[in-house]
């Protein structure tokens, strides 16, 4: 299991010996950092004495090289968001010898996934969702999620991430979007508040054509927000960047469903 940063081409691990169990959830909310999905789940693994011998973040893991360096699950039950992802190893010496566990949590549009790999005592094992993590596992739906609200005050942006549009069409399907009525209750809450609809594709076709699409799909959304949710137009603004900022990998079909989304930014500088 790794225990140290990949470096130099090399991921550092250790061997024990044990039943490998490997577990994975799918967290159904939207707005949660990788931090708060991780924070319960370390706190639960300390209470269960166990020691954390190594963290990491993302890029100061070693990035793409440590991801598929690490043992994980496949799809559908990892989802992996190579651009945002935290990673524990912790060990303890149980009554039945010693035992090790990696967390890993990782993060897409429409959801939060974490994968567990204990290694141990058979005995060990069969305890493990319900001593290691499990209680955790309820306090992550616990958290407060992040209303849009809660994203746009805290972080200044949002993914819109209950959007559907008609295929290969820049125009947003019909019906009634939670995002968009809690987008527009926010607009109304704060009538001195500016933001942009910012679009964003996948990485296929030129980039010039992906700016384009993604910024009709922006004016598409932003269309809407006026014409159904009584927004205020000189609120909003559309823009599009293409596939310049990507929040998972374009090299599977699932990341680049993850890609082809709107955001919404805050662009005002007064409260």
């Amino acid at each position: 299991m790794p225990v140290d940063i990949w470096a130099n081409g090399v991921l550092p691990v250790e061997t024990v010996e044990g039943t490998v169990t490997k577990q994975a959830w799918r967290i159904d909310t939207q707005g949660l950092t990788t931090l708060q999905l991780l924070r319960p789940l370390r706190d639960q693994v300390r209470d269960d004495r166990y020691q954390i011998v190594f963290e990491c973040q993302t890029e100061a893991c070693g990035g793409f090289d440590f991801r598929f360096g690490t043992m994980t699950l496949p799809p559908p039950e990892m989802r992996i968001n190579i651009g945002d992802f935290r990673f524990l190893s912790a060990v303890r010496i149980g009554a039945d010898g010693p035992e090790q566990l990696t967390l890993l949590v990782t993060r897409t549009a429409q959801a939060g996934f974490v994968q567990v790999v204990h290694v141990g005592p058979e005995t060990q094992t069969a305890k493990l969702a319900t001593v290691a993590v499990g209680p955790a596992l309820g306090a992550i739906e616990q958290v407060n999620t992040g209303s849009l609200a809660d994203q746009l005050g805290e972080s200044g942006h949002a993914i819109l991430a209950d959007l559907t549009f008609e295929t290969g069409s820049s125009q947003l399907a019909a019906g009634n979007m939670g995002s968009l009525q809690a987008l527009a209750d926010y607009l109304a809450d704060h009538p001195d508040r500016e933001v942009a609809l910012v679009g964003h594709t996948d990485a296929s076709g030129s980039l010039d054509a992906n700016i384009a699409l993604s910024k009709r799909r922006a004016g598409s959304v932003m269309e809407r927000l006026v014409s159904d949710y009584g927004v205020a137009r000189a609120q909003l603004a559309a823009e599009g960047m293409g596939y310049l900022a990507p929040i998972a990998s374009n090299l599977t079909e699932a990341g680049r469903q993850e890609n082809r989304r709107v955001e919404v930014i805050v662009t005002s500088t007064t409260d």
